[in-house]
């Protein structure tokens, strides 16, 4: 990962990795970033020009810090607009040749300025600093993201399943059968550790996991997952959609994150005397969390589609409440199974989606949880069950509140957040209000069917 400044000398590994890369083929190089309407830009170059990359990077505009989903472009108060150059810069130890793209490799990339010092709204780099502030606290964090996905026959705007058969059920496998056994060793050949691939609940859905890394390499292997799994997808004939919905009033595609913090003696969400084995700042972290998802999901589920998905009784996590093992709550605690505590414990994020993007979510999450460590928080009680099937007045006694139900009510929750404000800092905490609050007035009168179609093959 680079620094706060382009280094003044090539990376050491450059030279073995460009050798290794033009050996296996490759002439082209794909550098990503991810804005902050959670579309992943690209800039290319061939291989050749490596070492000039690493050195001086490719230049890139930072209009698209503003940009929303559908490609208008915004003016914010710090960002935005047709002025000034960016310079991406490829992460050298993330090489990766794409498998299913032959002659292609792809870095994620690094944002800096013409001068030489980072841009100031670089997502990467704030997650970043989020893993830094957590180490200056004696913590790590592991994390990693579940990616939910819909295959779909070319050629039409509209839906039509490329697989049928029941939501887990054999007969679906059947038909992924082939599919999946070339993504998963696609995946494999690209470094990434798939823990399980099967198919979803929802009408031509499939799953997948991969192990969980530091947050900004959580983050590079959902971009590089979702990256490999459209082009394997394309070259099996079919269309993949990373949309949280395809169909209103159908189950939906999220983007689950996983987490765990540590600190010198292991994972704080196990072996303490708290509830379910949690240790006191790992409990505080958890209740940082829980305080900032209603502005969490601004971050991570923010785009007006995503309210289409996040309804109740359909375990995406529109609660703001945690509970163990507890599919309805958007914080759920997974102790693991007798003996795997130790390693095993996480929770999980359920409703953000993939219309995020994974630094900003990552780090924003590792900052709200810094937060909690801090101040020394506390979880409240537990839920059990569904709080949808409860009156308002039972839920409003047991402290149960509903997080933001439109894309308006998210920002103006992630306005208010005084933590993730000072964390995010004032250029990106504003380049990300712009862009969600653009959306929300741009699909403000769009029926349910509207966004989805306009959405539809976004992601």
């Amino acid at each position: 990962m680079s620094g706060d400044r382009i280094p003044a000398a090539e990376p050491a590994e450059l030279v073995p990795a460009s050798a290794r890369l033009r050996a296996e083929g490759v002439e082209l190089l794909e550098l990503s970033f991810v804005d902050n309407a959670g579309i992943v830009r690209v800039k290319t170059a061939p291989l050749d020009r490596l070492s000039e990359l690493a050195r001086y990077g490719l230049g890139a505009s930072p209009c698209f810090e503003t940009f929303t989903f559908d490609d208008v472009m915004l003016r914010g108060t710090h960002l935005g607009g047709p002025d000034g150059d960016l310079r991406l810069i490829p992460d050298i130890a993330r090489l990766t040749r794409l498998v299913a793209m032959p002659g292609w490799a792809w870095a994620p990339a690094d944002k800096y300025t013409q001068d030489g010092s980072r841009f100031v709204a670089c997502q990467r780099a704030f997650a970043a600093r989020q893993v830094a502030a957590a180490a200056s606290m004696g913590l790590t964090v592991s994390a990693a993201f579940e990616h939910e996905w819909v295959l779909a026959e070319p050629g039409a705007d509209d839906f039509v399943p490329a697989v049928t058969g029941s939501g887990y059920g054999q007969v679906r496998l059947e038909a992924l059968a082939d599919y999946g056994l070339g993504l998963v060793r696609t995946l494999h050949e690209q470094g990434l550790d798939v823990l399980q691939f099967h198919p979803e609940y929802a009408l031509g859905q499939a799953e997948l996991s991969v192990a969980a890394k530091d947050p900004v390499g959580a983050a590079d292997d959902a971009v590089l997952t979702r990256h490999t799994i459209r082009a394997v997808t394309r070259r099996h004939g079919w269309r993949a959609s990373f949309a949280p919905c395809l169909v209103p009033e159908g189950a939906g595609s999220g983007a689950h994150l996983h987490l765990s913090a540590h600190d010198s003696r292991g994972n704080l969400f196990a072996g303490g005397r708290g509830r379910y084995g949690l240790q006191p700042p790992g409990e505080a972290f958890l209740a940082g969390v829980l305080r900032e998802l209603p502005a969490l999901v601004a971050i991570g589920a923010g785009n007006p589609a995503s309210f289409l998905r996040l309804g109740p009784s359909r375990w995406a996590g529109i609660w703001q409440v945690w509970g163990r093992e507890t599919r309805e709550a958007a914080l759920r605690l997974i102790t693991g199974t007798e003996g795997t505590q130790s390693w095993a414990a996480n929770a999980e994020i359920k409703c953000f989606d993939a219309t995020s993007n994974p630094y900003l979510a990552v780090g924003a999450v590792v900052a709200a949880g810094l937060a909690g460590v801090r101040e020394e928080l506390t979880l409240p009680d537990e839920i059990t069950g569904d709080p949808a099937l409860l009156t308002e007045s039972d839920r409003a006694e047991a402290g149960i509140e509903r997080l933001p139900a439109g894309p308006e009510e998210a920002a103006d929750a992630l306005a208010g957040s005084e933590v993730l404000a000072e964390a995010l800092e004032p250029e990106l905490h504003d380049a990300i209000l712009t862009v969600r609050r653009g959306e929300a007035a741009r699909f403000g009168e769009a029926t349910p069917d509207e966004l989805a179609a306009a959405t539809r093959w976004t992601w």
